[in-house]
């Protein structure tokens, strides 16, 4: 599932006429970009939820099969969060461990390398029902998320160690959101507080290229290194 509702409100004003997933970077909008992603590490079947300017987003990629996969919708009349995305689009999700994406993140994250991982917690009652990429706490938000044991993959915990951030990049046990109520706002930490507290939550550190494109600053940025790789 790719996240694409948010209305981007540190993007305007670029994101007043245009949804921020679909704003570009080296000249290929930021969804587009992870959508190739998805589908170059095997995963064809996508979910995405809409809201702020959806027809746009829709109009762009339609069904996803001129992008080799293949797309299904849902809508949201406002932006629900990340918890409430995921639980309204319940759905269009199998049961199991989902892949929850950002769709304005740009990295280069090999999705494929959470596949063994998806496969371990869909077979083993015993696994942690969610797991997390954790990257190094970025300037624009220096306390970061939570502590990530040793381990291969190690215990998401709360305190007790040196934090990361949680990358938007998540597998996620579509369980862990049955009960919850569909079109409602939900925001996705106390989910996750809870379920760390219960010892659900797994997660593995990623130092690579990673942005969370929130800004007009972050997407110049992210295109200016991608024009400088291409003169490379």
């Amino acid at each position: 599932m790719i996240l694409a509702a948010g209305r981007g409100e540190r993007m305007r004003p670029l994101s007043d006429a245009t949804p921020k997933p679909l704003l570009p970077v080296g000249g290929v909008p930021l969804i587009v970009r992870q959508i190739r992603s998805l589908a170059a590490a095997g995963i064809t079947e996508v979910v995405i939820n809409a809201a702020h300017l959806a027809e746009r987003l829709v109009a762009v990629l339609g069904d996803g099969r001129a992008l080799d996969v293949a797309i299904r919708w849902s809508r949201e009349a406002e932006p629900l969060e990340a918890a409430g995305g995921i639980a309204t689009a319940l759905p269009l999700l199998p049961d199991g461990p989902v892949l929850v994406v950002s769709g304005d993140l740009w990295t280069a994250f090999d999705y494929a390398a959470l596949l063994p991982r998806a496969r371990a917690m869909g077979d083993d009652p015993r696994e942690a029902r969610a797991h997390l990429v954790m990257v190094p706490n970025p300037p624009f938000h220096p306390r970061g998320d939570f502590v990530l044991r040793e381990g291969a993959p190690g215990r998401v915990a709360t305190g007790g160690g040196p934090t990361r951030t949680y990358g938007n990049i998540g597998l996620f046990d579509t369980a862990l959101f049955r009960e919850l109520p569909r079109g409602t706002r939900l925001k996705l930490l106390p989910l996750l507080l809870d379920w760390i507290g219960q010892g659900l939550v797994t997660g593995e550190p990623y130092d690579g290229p990673w942005e969370n494109v929130g800004t007009p600053d972050d997407l110049a940025r992210v295109d200016a290194l991608l024009a400088q790789e291409r003169k490379a």
